[in-house]
């Protein structure tokens, strides 16, 4: 994922080419190898990739590729008492770890320590780079708190296409619904959008989001339910969600798809409700 391959190029520096294969708007849970793909993979050193399932489709390729060469899968080296769990399939995990900054901070950690012991003759560049970009973090930690408060504590209800910012909620104090489970590849219906007007209608929500890589299909179809029975909900903005944004821009960039993806949500749900 562009967040994988932003947290590698931050640790590395120059010393090593880093290549991410999901650009932006991409759909990690739906995302199959292409041909071109399966030559980049084929041709790496090391494979790093998040885990926890996101990568569903890509799971038989990496196992195989596993059998190869080092593919590290780093959400799956987060302590497991760190890790939400699916409160629909009682062994799955939320694999959205980096909605959660500090969380996110860990993460590069482990990248940074399997680089330094694979790549010692860089162990020092590794080790002061890892240093400056936690620092980076950590600020960038401080600065969502501070945003996210504030927020009225009753507008600070997060709804979205897909339950994709669990941890985001539990890191900073905000309650949070999907329409679609942790994967999008979930299936939704007719009661889920209906439960879930009502209950906008209930907590009178003013603003809904989007997501830059989930059709905005399924979120219009709750503005219009919304509509439909007297409460003029909007389209708060579109989130970064599951994926960066174009390569070159900030949003391109983790800081930056977080800093965005707070200034949208707080920019919407900071305003008086309709």
């Amino acid at each position: 994922t562009g967040m994988i391959g932003d947290a590698i190029k931050n640790i590395a520096g120059d010393k090593l080419e880093v290549v991410s294969l999901m650009g932006p708007g991409v759909d990690p849970h739906l995302y199959k190898a292409t041909q071109g793909d399966l030559g980049r993979l084929n041709q790496a050193d090391i494979i790093y990739y998040n885990g926890l399932y996101l990568e569903g489709k890509m799971a038989e390729v990496l196992k195989k590729l596993a059998r190869l060469k080092p593919v590290v899968a780093l959400g799956d080296e987060l302590n497991r008492n760190e890790i939400r769990r699916d409160t629909l399939f009682q062994n799955a995990y939320d694999p959205h770890v980096w909605f959660d900054v500090s969380l996110w901070s860990q993460v590069v950690e482990i990248a940074s320590i399997d680089l330094q012991e694979r790549f010692p003759e860089y162990r020092d560049n590794f080790r002061k780079n890892t240093v400056q970009y936690i620092t980076r973090l950590d600020s960038l930690n401080r600065v969502v708190k501070k945003e996210i408060s504030t927020i009225p504590p009753e507008n600070r209800v997060l709804i979205t296409s897909h339950d994709a910012f669990g941890y985001f909620g539990r890191a900073y104090d905000m309650e949070v619904r999907g329409l679609q489970g942790l994967s999008t590849a979930s299936e939704f219906g007719l009661k889920d959008i209906t439960e879930l007007v009502d209950f906008i209608i209930d907590r009178k929500i003013n603003a809904v989001f989007v997501e830059t890589s989930v059709s905005e299909k399924a979120i219009n179809a709750v503005v219009e339910g919304c509509n439909e029975k007297g409460w003029g909900v909007k389209i708060g903005g579109t989130l970064y969600g599951d994926a960066m944004g174009a390569e070159g821009t900030p949003e391109g960039t983790y800081i930056g798809m977080v800093d965005s993806t707070v200034r949208t949500i707080v920019g919407a749900l900071n305003t008086a409700n309709p």
